[in-house]
């Protein structure tokens, strides 16, 4: 699009976006009252898939499951029925020619947590000085609608798209990305991708991922009295954080990505939970760590997993005592695949030339610390995802979670160019 007509388009899809306003409010506060934590999207499913109908997609809702999914290497939940919680993916054919894109968006939210934390209810979808608040206005609601707008926007402006739009609501992205995982399995894929994460309208080629990991470190137990006798678990498990903690300074020193540029830590390992012992009179036998393992967007998890293996078997050659008594690792729970778009890639150029044209400045680019399902549409769909999307990082899953709406519409601008730059539209 030569940028004399992006120009152009610029303020005719800002008119348009400010025209619906009201009505684009009033929907994000409809997603936001339904509280859609695990097992409870239904209701915002159902929002949404109306939506998407009376825009002209065509809607698929289903509740995922089957073998398919269930014993794929990728998929990780902590459930295996998904009974009130419906994916939903809307298609919007283009007029052929043209590139196909997804926009993939989560609709389920973590929980709200200590309510006496929130100053208002925390689904209670307020507006006040230009915000609106409640739990999953930021991660991910009011990125989902900023696509959606975007879309619809084009459509009152007649434009039409040669390329396909796929407009994919999942679930389960919380818990490892199972509702993604579905969508790919159920054959949808494209040409590229945009996943309206809480980047704070950076752009973000490059998804870290990451995986939880179990660790159990033996001792040996013996009363309080005669402590020398045994073998302190708890002493033990020290040796072990401080491998990982080595660990994680050798995997981040070899780093040079300048997208990384401004984390202190690209890709952590964090340990989130230590249990020991039993009764303060014996000797601890048993330590549990658990914790999350970051892994580099062009790494392998494979390879990430080895690192840390061979790591915990050098303790052997610091302490004895892990010869005979190996630390037991378990990689359990939640998995993020990790991803990497180029910064040559078209989408990302066209990303970058329409946000200056709105903004008026040059888009900050770097690495998401967090991972997201962009890193399966891209690994696993060969659907080269890109995340960008309005919602402000240090907010996702924090007490008075809101999003600047101001922000939203600015960003369903920056989207909506994209879209007609990426997908192609007829003059």
């Amino acid at each position: 699009m030569a940028k004399a007509n992006v120009a152009v388009w610029k303020e005719k899809v800002k008119e348009q976006l400010q025209k619906d306003r009201d009505n684009s409010v009033r929907l994000l506060q409809s997603w936001v009252r339904e509280a859609s934590v695990q097992g409870r999207e239904a209701g915002v499913q159902e929002l949404v898939a109306s939506k998407l109908a009376e825009m002209g997609f065509e809607v698929d809702k289903w509740v995922m499951g089957g073998e398919e999914l269930l014993s794929h290497p990728y998929f990780v939940s902590p459930r295996t029925s998904f009974e009130g919680s419906p994916n939903v993916v809307g298609v919007l054919r283009g007029t052929g020619g043209g590139r196909s894109i997804i926009l993939n968006g989560h609709v389920d939210v973590v929980p709200p947590g200590d309510e006496t934390q929130w100053e208002r209810d925390p689904f209670s979808g307020d507006v006040e000085d230009g915000k609106l608040y409640g739990r999953g206005a930021t991660d991910m609601k009011g990125g989902n609608l900023a696509a959606l707008i975007a879309v619809e926007a084009l459509q009152k402006l007649g434009v039409k798209l040669k390329g396909d739009v796929i407009f994919e609501s999942v679930v389960e992205e919380e818990s490892g990305g199972a509702g993604t995982l579905a969508t790919i399995l159920r054959g949808y894929k494209a040409d590229a991708a945009i996943v309206p994460e809480l980047t704070q309208m950076k752009i973000m080629p490059k998804q870290q991922g990451s995986m939880w990991f179990r660790l159990k470190v033996i001792g040996r137990s013996a009363h309080g009295g005669t402590r020398y006798e045994g073998v302190s678990a708890i002493e033990k498990s020290l040796a072990v954080v401080q491998a990982i903690g080595a660990l994680e300074k050798r995997r981040n020193d070899r780093i040079t990505d300048p997208l990384y540029a401004k984390l202190p830590i690209p890709i952590p390992i964090n340990i989130g939970v230590i249990e020991g012992g039993k009764w303060p009179s014996s000797v601890a036998d048993l330590v549990k760590l658990e914790g999350r393992m970051g892994v580099a967007p062009e790494e392998e998890m494979e390879d990430a997993k080895r690192e840390m293996e061979e790591a915990l078997a050098g303790l052997a050659a610091i302490d004895p005592w892990f010869a005979d008594h190996p630390v037991e690792l378990e990689w359990y729970g939640a998995r993020w695949v990790p991803g990497a778009v180029e910064e040559e890639h078209p989408l990302m150029q066209a990303l970058m030339t329409t946000f200056e044209e709105v903004k008026g400045e040059k888009p900050v680019i770097e690495a998401s610390p967090w991972g997201t399902d962009g890193g399966l549409l891209t690994k696993l769909a060969d659907t080269p995802a890109i995340v960008f999307g309005p919602g402000i990082t240090q907010l996702g899953h924090y007490p008075n979670e809101y999003i600047e709406l101001d922000t939203v519409f600015e960003c369903a601008a920056i989207y909506a160019l994209t879209l007609m730059e990426w997908c192609g539209y007829e003059e």
